[in-house]
């Protein structure tokens, strides 16, 4: 019963801040992104190993900014000055399929464009937005000053989705799925050889839980969630957690929410199946030891 009230009043509240043209606000989001560090490299020094893991955690945690009205956001990724020598390489790239860009999306149309980089060229993703089936409870937690209510979906995702790779288990790498005893004894062949896809496997379906707040009923969050009867504050997807920090509402200087134009314009699938390729390819030219000159694999993609 109370929730059933709180949700009224969200949706009068809703209804007057949606009739105001000028209603705008801005959330501040932490993501943080778990990773498997064991790629088999037997071969590397610990110096190197550890070299690497300071560079995954930095590309794996990272600051967005929602910028959002009654309709529409932006959710980007707030730059940051890189420490010398610590370019990523390759390993960005396998961690989110492609450079950071300006995501925009559009509630009433239900509709996203992706602005995304990928081995030097840039790709406008634009597909309707998927949809969660939200299963809400009356389970409540605090966030910073907001009360904030608990709903769960479960969300397919595809193989392209790096942030959720894990390594299997023995007995089912390298293709070998019956005998792990088999596996463990050509383990040091397997372990040179094995490329990055054999040597990882994707889940086909996450849970996500989200936490919203109806003191900011406005149906969006960060990325690609949305739905709710407010703001989301939380999302706990996979290894991924995602935390607002910091909400700003009707501020004095207002900001354009525009779509980004810019770009070779095509579908979700479309862009899928081109990284797949393309993260197929930098799989072979590492396991055969082709490498640019600053060590990272060097693809690019022509017009």
């Amino acid at each position: 019963m109370k929730k059933g009230v709180l949700l009224s009043i969200a949706y009068l509240f809703f209804m007057a801040i949606g009739h105001s043209q000028d209603f705008q606000g801005k959330a501040v989001y932490q993501s943080k992104t778990s990773m498997d560090m064991d790629f088999g490299g037997r071969e590397m020094s610990e110096e190197q190993k550890k070299r690497i893991k300071e560079r995954m955690k930095s590309a794996l945690e990272k600051t967005f900014i929602l910028t959002f009205d009654r309709t529409s956001a932006t959710y980007l990724e707030e730059e940051k000055l890189e420490q010398p020598g610590g370019g990523n390489g390759g390993f960005r790239v396998m961690a989110f399929g492609g450079g950071g860009g300006k995501y925009y999306k559009n509630i009433k149309n239900q509709t996203y464009t992706d602005q995304k980089e990928m081995f030097g060229k840039v790709f406008l993703i634009k597909d309707s937005l998927p949809k969660l089936n939200w299963v809400m409870s009356a389970e409540t937690k605090q966030i910073g000053n907001y009360t904030c209510y608990k709903a769960t979906a479960t969300k397919p995702i595809d193989s392209t989705d790096f942030s959720n790779f894990r390594r299997p288990p023995p007995g089912q790498r390298g293709g070998n799925k019956d005998d792990a005893n088999k596996d463990e004894v050509k383990k040091d062949s397997t372990d040179k050889k094995e490329t990055l896809f054999r040597a990882i496997e994707t889940p086909k379906e996450i849970e996500i839980t989200a936490w919203y707040t109806l003191d900011v009923p406005i149906s969006q969050g960060p990325g690609e969630y949305w739905g709710l009867p407010g703001l989301i504050l939380e999302v706990n997807a996979g290894k991924t957690v995602i935390l607002c920090s910091k909400i700003i509402l009707n501020a004095e200087e207002k900001e354009i929410i525009e779509e980004p134009s810019k770009g070779k314009e095509v579908s979700q699938k479309e862009y899928n199946t081109i990284l797949a390729e393309k993260m197929k390819e930098m799989s072979e030219r590492f396991q055969g030891g082709n490498r640019g000159r600053d060590g990272g694999n060097q693809i690019r993609i022509r017009n």
